[in-house]
């Protein structure tokens, strides 16, 4: 039901019905030739209808002033009568309207936001400090203008809360190694759905995003060390499991070339401790000092 009256109550924009500048500029030269036509004639004829003239046409000209305002590219002015939405003028430079319309200036140009690290918990609870870079602009003037109390300080809380939300959805990284979706290896997956977030969350003041996306992220602070000793760990035993396969593997290609070849024949026992030998040689981090057998295998 409140989805229902939000929908029914937003605003959306129109166009407005003001007038060029540039024409009402014309208008204020006749009015001055009016004026001083009418002085000149006055004094010479001496009757009082032209120094009437004279006088109407001062408010005139000041009431015709007040009604100009510029509008510059990529720029919108919202006007109002006596609080009543009356349009948005889209058209650039020199325009007018009627001085008793309010008016407001809304920049549609493209904003960039870099917002401040917060503390997030992840997916597994693991607090995380992230940022991130949002490129944004007024699409419905009304909305942005109408629909929110201040549409800039909006955005920047929605941004935030937005940023919360997208980060709690996923861990910081893959521990498991299923290949799931993280904060630190799917670059494109969490920005993606970053700018989802923040455009549904800002549709309610007609502003897009155009680009978001992860400026900061890492550990917090109260955890860091350990998770810079768990990533050690994982590195570590990955480069010990790359090397004990290799290892296994060349072990097998030695056992089958000295098979193949006849070299030498060998039964489990001496297979095995075959076997033993090479992968403490190759498997070992520091140098092996090699032992010359100067008697038989069967010895």
């Amino acid at each position: 039901m409140t989805e229902e009256v939000a929908a029914m109550t937003r605003s959306r924009e129109t166009a407005a019905q003001t007038k060029s500048g540039y024409k009402m500029l014309l208008f204020l030269a006749g009015l001055i030739v009016l004026a001083i036509a009418s002085a000149v004639t006055g004094a010479q004829t001496q009757r009082p209808i032209f120094a009437l003239i004279v006088l109407l046409t001062i408010p005139t000209f000041v009431f015709t002033l007040i009604g100009f305002y510029m509008i510059q590219p990529n720029q919108r002015v919202v006007i109002t009568l006596f609080g009543e939405y009356r349009g948005t003028d889209r058209n650039e430079g020199l325009r007018w309207r009627w001085p008793w319309m309010g008016r407001k200036k809304v920049s549609v140009r493209a904003h960039n936001i870099h917002s401040e690290r917060v503390k997030i918990n992840d997916l597994r609870g693991n607090p995380v400090d992230i940022a991130c870079n949002v490129v944004w602009r007024v699409r419905d003037t009304a909305q942005a203008v109408f629909d929110v109390d201040d549409y800039r300080e909006f955005v920047n809380i929605q941004i935030e809360a937005g940023l919360r939300t997208v980060g709690a959805r996923h861990p910081y990284d893959d521990m498991s190694e299923d290949d799931q979706t993280t904060l630190r290896g799917s670059a494109d997956v969490i920005n993606s759905e970053l700018r989802a977030e923040l455009n549904e969350r800002l549709n309610v003041a007609g502003i897009v995003v155009d680009e978001a996306g992860l400026t900061h992220l890492a550990y917090a602070q109260e955890i860091a060390g350990a998770m810079l000793r768990r990533q050690q760990a994982d590195a570590v035993i990955a480069a010990r499991k790359k090397v004990v396969i290799g290892a296994v593997g060349m072990v097998e290609d030695a056992l089958n070339k000295l098979a193949e070849d006849g070299i030498v024949d060998l039964d489990d026992e001496r297979k095995a401790a075959m076997v033993s030998n090479l992968l403490v040689v190759l498997c070992g981090d520091r140098d092996t000092q090699p032992v010359v057998n100067a008697g038989t295998l069967y010895q």
